[in-house]
């Protein structure tokens, strides 16, 4: 509780390092999330080192794998299962490498966010994930990338933006190079930003 009034419950979905996962766990310690609180991380990946980054934290994680599901459809009610047993009223994406349905989405109109790194509408939708993206913005020759936070509809990378970063190009830049700056100067500032922001608005 947080002056008496109620927390928003967070559920963060991960499949990799969690590096914006660990962000989330630090601003919540740092008092920059404070109305609300992570309550559960789900992993696409078993494997995943986020799960030790929750573990650590002592946040509880589950891994819910597609494959072991057998169906999209099984996979999302398997999610679903999860958020309703912790009773998550805000979900964050923060790597998640699995694409939602309509169907999955549309149960959480304006509670599931997700963090692209990119300032979209550039470099965003189907097929620019992870490197991908930092490579096609070099490959462009644009001066300013940067990291923007949106919540999720049907379209990928397409709900509406809540928070944006830019982050200038330096020669010599490489897709890593870049993608460790545009985390560290934009991702992991606006993504416990706009949780906190989502978190109020939730809880109103």
């Amino acid at each position: 509780m947080a002056d008496g009034k109620r927390l928003a419950r967070i559920a963060v979905m991960v499949s990799g390092g969690g590096t914006n996962l660990q962000a989330l766990i630090d601003a919540q310690k740092n008092g920059i999330i404070k109305s609300g609180e992570i309550v559960l991380v789900i992993s696409s990946n078993p494997d995943a080192y986020a799960i030790k980054r929750a573990e650590a934290a002592g946040i509880p994680a589950v891994s819910v794998v597609k494959k072991e599901c057998g169906s999209q459809q099984a996979f999302e009610a398997g999610i679903r299962q999860k958020l309703t047993e912790y009773g998550a009223d805000i979900i964050v994406l923060a790597g998640f490498m699995s694409i939602l349905s309509e169907n999955f989405t549309g149960s959480y109109p304006k509670r599931i966010i997700n963090v692209h790194p990119s300032l979209i509408p550039s470099f965003c939708g189907k097929g620019f994930y992870g490197l991908r993206v930092h490579e096609a913005a070099l490959a462009y020759g644009v001066k300013v990338t940067g990291a923007t936070v949106h919540f999720v509809n049907e379209i990928p990378d397409g709900g509406e933006i809540i928070r944006q970063k830019a982050v200038y190009i330096e020669p010599g830049d490489t897709p890593e190079t870049l993608q460790k700056r545009v985390m560290r100067e934009a991702e992991w500032i606006i993504l416990p930003e706009a949780v906190e922001q989502v978190s109020v608005q939730m809880m109103r």
